[in-house]
């Protein structure tokens, strides 16, 4: 195994100011991509305090208003206070698109993918288990009426010991209505105890500094890419640095970082060992990888088996995966490898 068995992950909601600016990126790269699938993207976002900066590097077709994008995302997630934005997106770099213009990455880099069988979902489990207690604290945000006293911000947190959980902290912003006793207990029963069973009140942090009122930009300030370990595998593999949200796939900080992803899940899903790690290198402006590696816990030419199939230049693997369709603000949420969805994470028979 190439982590410890002592392993910690956690996840945010997708109204944690650092996923509020995800989630706008990747509206807006989408916006792009439903009027030219061919648009060149590389938005950021940074928001704090009443205020929300979206800059960037476009070359598109489209024509997109980048304001009213991040102002219904912004009331979606279930902020209704009024945002001050400034928009400044100029042309993509003529110096980045002499690589881009013939197929070549986007930029250098290195990208990892990784997929193990100690869950269904070929991740680790406290990334899962993570990921799960965001996602129930929206869910019952949203539709359930007797925890309308959730609010959008939030965080999940587990540790694991030899595949089993050891302590979960769960924070959630609230209203004034619940008190920090009674939301305890709420959370504990309706968030925590249907996610990981048999797990004692004791085990678990719930709200540890007692009040948390302030959530989103107003109390934080958020940036896009500054989640990238939640994106990813909890911290728990290494991560090349480069974060996904709000760029197209010639960026091969996003594109290759899911064919590794792809290439990993499959190797194990094959029964050919129990976990895969998958890296693969680039120059910028060039086709072809300049390093290509997989690692596997048994003694298969996993190497051999992806340099024989794949086509690993960014247009190769933008092509084999489709990537070049508006889903991408989906995938600023819980994870970019969490749903079944993505065409990352499908699943395909493919000999050696």
């Amino acid at each position: 195994m190439i982590i410890s068995q002592w392993r910690t992950a956690e996840s945010v909601t997708e109204g944690h100011p650092d996923k509020i600016c995800d989630q706008i990126s990747d509206a807006i790269l989408d916006a792009y991509l439903t009027d030219d699938p061919n648009s060149r993207v590389a938005v950021e976002a940074v928001g704090g305090h009443g205020v929300l900066f979206i800059v960037g590097e476009v070359t598109s077709k489209a024509t997109v208003d980048a304001a009213n994008v991040a102002k219904q995302v912004y009331r979606s997630i279930g902020y209704a206070d009024a945002l001050d934005i400034t928009v400044k997106i100029v042309t993509q770099s003529s110096d980045i698109a002499l690589g881009v213009d013939t197929g070549g990455a986007g930029d250098q880099g290195i990208m990892y993918g990784y997929a193990t069988k100690e869950t269904p979902q070929l991740l680790p489990l406290p990334v899962v288990l993570a990921h799960k207690l965001t996602d129930r604290l929206t869910e019952l945000r949203k539709n359930n009426p007797k925890f309308s006293w959730l609010r959008p911000d939030g965080k999940a947190q587990v540790t694991t010991v030899d595949n089993s959980v050891w302590t979960v902290v769960v924070s959630t912003q609230h209203e004034e209505t619940i008190t920090t006793d009674e939301l305890r207990q709420q959370i504990f029963e309706h968030v925590i105890q249907p996610v990981v069973a048999n797990l004692r009140f004791e085990d678990c942090h719930i709200n540890p500094t007692g009040i948390f009122l302030q959530g989103g930009f107003e109390a934080d300030t958020g940036l896009t890419g500054r989640k990238i370990m939640v994106d990813t595998y909890g911290g728990l593999i290494p991560q090349g640095g480069g974060c996904f949200s709000g760029k197209d796939p010639t960026k091969v900080d996003r594109s290759a970082a899911y064919m590794a992803r792809y290439l990993a899940k499959n190797i194990v899903s094959q029964g050919w060992c129990n976990e895969c790690l998958v890296s693969c290198a680039y120059a910028i402006g060039h086709n072809d990888p300049v390093m290509v590696d997989a690692w596997t816990d048994t003694d298969y030419p996993a190497r051999d088996w992806v340099v024989k199939n794949f086509d690993l230049s960014p247009a190769g693997i933008i092509k084999f995966l489709d990537l070049r369709q508006p889903i991408y603000r989906q995938t600023a949420i819980n994870g970019h490898f969490s749903s079944k969805t993505f065409p990352w994470e499908k699943v395909t028979t493919r000999k050696m």
